[in-house]
């Protein structure tokens, strides 16, 4: 750890009026932080709560850390943070803490010791995973990984840029400013990688966190499940129009890539890997299950 964490509850809360018109509203508590006794102070005003809290931005200082659905190991994980994104705390406690990801708002509970003060980003990972060697040399000896997407800060050193946790290879990294521009390129770099539900790339990844990340690194951000980006990726391609590259096809609860007119890059359980296959054999696969096993197909302007 580079730091300590004060909890939001070691200070006095602020004391903020409000004045909550007509009924409190449903929100979609994957996006929106409002649990029983807890709220963002954002959602003073729509939402009752016994309780309002402002959030303290963190920074993930393990490779990956799941979300998870409630404050326990056994939890089922919900997304997962990378090395270097935010998170904004709205309750810590010894072991957890409570709020929701800077990248996209959702919410969730994260390992307390996963998460430091916020930290000052500079470059990300550009491979699957990058080694962090304990010096700025390729025959050191390596502390850890990295994976694709990871965030930190970092100063050149010959052909590393050194961190406060060790060193990365330059070839392994690019400056946050200068974004990717073919997702579809992004997206195959994962080809191989377990399915994993919730993963983004640390260990494992599934099929909307494949396309959160692979888009987030062109630069474009986008919702973090497969509902949430068929509503709002995109524009809807007419029934008539051949697929391309790069355009989004989504089933029920599931979304994938097109690397071609004809074929689909997917994490996916079937296989339970990141694969690219014809997009007719997953078709036929989901037609015994689903009267219309596509419900949707997006394309991004270029």
């Amino acid at each position: 750890m580079t730091g300590q964490i004060t909890t939001a509850r070691s200070a006095p809360p602020k004391r903020t009026r409000f004045k909550l018109e007509g009924r409190s509203v449903a929100l979609d508590h994957r996006v929106h932080a409002a649990r029983g006794d807890l709220a963002d102070i954002s959602l003073a005003g729509v939402l009752f709560s016994a309780h309002y809290a402002r959030a303290v931005e963190l920074t993930c200082v393990a490779p990956g850390a799941p979300i998870l659905s409630q404050p326990s190991h056994n939890a089922e994980a919900v997304s997962e943070l990378l090395r270097g994104e935010s998170f904004h705390a709205l309750d810590v406690t010894t072991d957890w803490a409570w709020g929701f990801c800077g990248y996209d708002g959702y919410v969730g509970y994260v390992r307390r010791d996963a998460l430091d003060v916020k930290e000052a980003v500079s470059h990300r990972i550009v491979n699957q995973s990058a080694p962090l060697f304990s010096r700025a040399d390729i025959k050191a000896p390596i502390a850890d990984h990295w994976p694709l997407g990871a965030r930190f800060g970092g100063e050149a050193e010959d052909s590393f840029l050194a961190t406060g946790d060790g060193f990365i290879h330059g070839r392994h990294a690019a400056p946050l400013d200068s974004p990717e521009g073919d997702w579809v390129a992004v997206a195959q770099r994962y080809l191989g990688q377990p399915y994993v539900w919730g993963g983004r790339g640390h260990r494992g990844i599934d099929c909307s966190g494949l396309v959160q990340v692979a888009l987030g690194e062109c630069g474009i951000a986008v919702p973090r499940d497969t509902d949430l980006q068929c509503e709002g990726i995109g524009a809807p391609i007419e029934a008539s129009a051949p697929l391309q590259r790069g355009d989004l096809v989504f089933f029920p609860g599931h979304v994938g890539i097109m690397t071609d007119a004809t074929h689909m890059l997917h994490a996916n359980a079937h296989w339970m890997a990141v694969v690219v296959e014809p997009l007719a054999d997953v078709v036929a696969r989901l037609a015994p299950h689903h009267e219309q096993p596509i419900i949707a197909r997006r394309r991004i302007a270029q």
